[in-house]
Parts: C-alpha cells; structure tokens; sequence
C-alpha cells in the first residue's frame, strides 16, 4: 500500500464504536479517519472489512477496498522451487513465539519500491493488545535459529486476516505464507484476507472477490 490520495470528503469517527457502512468508502477503499486503535475498535473494524493503515504523522485512517484480495486457503500455489524449499529443511515454522520481533521485523526490513513503514508505534503496540487478548497470531521463520522472516495477522474464527510479512533472506516470508494457507486449509478455515492485489499474492493463489462477497462470508462468520 502506498498511494493514501482520496477524492472524497473523509467520515470522521466519534469516540462511540461505530464504522460508517463499507458503501460509502470511496474509489480508492478509504472510509473514515479519527478514532483510536483500542482492542474493541480494531476487532469491530476486522469484523466489519475494515482495516486501519495510515502514516506516523497522520489521522488514523480506515480503509475497505473493493475489490478485495482474498486467498481460499485450498487454492494456495507451490512453485516447483517452493515445494523443494518446504522439503529440504532449511527452514523452520514455529508460531506465537516471538509476536513483538516479527511485528518489528515487518516495520523495520526494506521493501521494493516502499518508502519507509505504515507499521508506527501507535499500530505496533495496539496489535501486541491484540496478541496478548488472543486474536492477533504470529507466524516465524527460523534458518539456523536465526528469524529470518515471517508473518502476523487478526484471527476471526475461520478467517484469517493478514496483515503483514517479512523475509530477511530469499523464500522466507513465502514459505511462511504457504505454511499458514496449509495449516488454515487443514483447519477448514473459509479464507485469508490479503486485503489488496499484488502480483506476488497472486502468484501464490489469491485472487480479487466483490467486496460484497467477503462481507458476507465475514457476516456469516460473525452470527
């Protein structure tokens, strides 16, 4: 995620939990700004198709993108290349052993064609609530008993909502992705939410659904 740029005028959020409907984001998926990041209002967003993303020096922001990027865990892709990743034993799964390190990780390690991090210390330290309550997950790395990369995310049920990866060497935060749709595909999880398209997600499986479509399936998942 990059371009923040909207057309529309901004809802701005009260300090009640309550979102505006997901209809009325704009072109871009951007819904509202204001509000806090408190464990209520992070999992109503969630359960709601909504996510918060916004820079250090901003408003928070809340954004509900249509179409959404979605892998079905059972849909995942292993390339010829990652399937001898997975054999060969060089790496090394483990899960909710080192949430704060993975969440610095993310934040900290360069991306291609990324400025700096949407991760600020405002978003770190409310998703380590979110971890300490139980909803937030970790996913880690290890070559050597070195992290090496991995990957965090909202768990709702069987939904899995991601939010970020990390790979310090080439394949790592890849294997840890295929690792995760494997396990959720064996949990009978309905779907990851990917939030928005790249091209790397979609290589791996994932695909763009009507935003409509997932608010369903996360209504159903919220009964």
């Amino acid at each position: 995620m990059q371009d923040q740029g909207h057309k529309n005028s901004l809802i701005f959020l009260s300090e009640e939990l309550v979102f505006p409907s997901v209809e009325k984001a704009n072109y871009d998926g951007l819904l509202a700004a204001g509000g806090d990041l408190s464990v209520g209002r992070l999992l109503l967003a969630y359960k709601s198709g909504i996510f918060p993303w916004f820079n250090d020096d901003a408003l928070v922001l809340w954004w509900s993108p249509d179409p959404r990027m979605v892998l079905y865990p059972h849909n995942i892709k292993v390339s010829k290349s990652m399937r001898k990743v997975l054999r060969d034993g060089r790496f090394r799964l483990t899960k909710n052993t080192c949430f704060k390190e993975v969440i610095e990780a993310c934040s900290s390690v360069p991306r291609e064609n990324q400025d700096g991090t949407w991760i600020t210390d405002k978003m770190k330290n409310s998703y380590l609530r979110l971890h300490e309550k139980g909803y937030a997950t970790s996913y880690e790395v290890w070559e050597n008993d070195v992290l090496v990369g991995g990957l965090y995310g909202v768990e709702l049920g069987t939904i899995f909502c991601g939010e970020s990866m990390f790979s310090k060497v080439s394949n790592a935060s890849k294997f840890a992705f295929i690792k995760l749709a494997q396990e959720l595909g064996a949990k009978n999880y309905k779907l990851i939410d990917c939030q928005i398209h790249t091209d790397h997600l979609e290589s791996l499986g994932a695909e763009e659904i009507p935003r409509s479509d997932f608010i369903k399936i996360l209504q159903a998942e919220n009964k």
